[in-house]
């Protein structure tokens, strides 16, 4: 029997939280532990100045985002000006879960969760890219 999308709810902030866990927990080992002390958060949307600041007229443009000073700037001697973040942003990943419909919702958060600690470890988005195609 199938479900129907009648009765069903998009899944709520905390269902994004536990799918980036599980994601994360998937992740090898290495990546993790270089990974480990970044805070990971999921909203809605980008905030409207982290959106200016982007450039980005468009909120759903936005599937996530790194914020913080990547593993290749820090001061071995002294902490990070501020922790690492990584920002995921359900109505735009939802967004293009649904438009692309064919890999699921788990697959796009693993995604963007992997995209974004590739700028903790310090790559820009085309060396991501570039690995991205590699993979494929």
């Amino acid at each position: 029997m199938t479900t129907s999308w009648i009765d069903q709810f998009a899944p709520s902030l905390d269902d994004f939280a536990r799918l980036a866990e599980a994601a994360f927990a998937g992740l090898p080992e290495m990546f993790r532990q270089a990974a480990s002390e970044v805070v990971i958060r999921v909203d809605d949307f980008a905030d409207e100045e982290t959106l200016a600041d982007l450039e980005i007229e468009d909120p759903f443009e936005l599937t996530g985002l790194y914020s913080g000073v990547h593993i290749g700037e820090r001061d071995a001697m002294g902490p990070a000006p501020e922790p690492s973040r990584i920002f995921l942003y359900r109505r735009p990943i939802l967004d293009e879960w649904c438009e692309r419909g064919d890999v699921g919702l788990d697959e796009i958060i693993a995604h963007v969760l992997i995209h974004e600690i590739g700028h903790h470890l310090g790559l820009d988005d085309d060396q991501i890219h570039a690995i991205e195609d590699d993979a494929d």
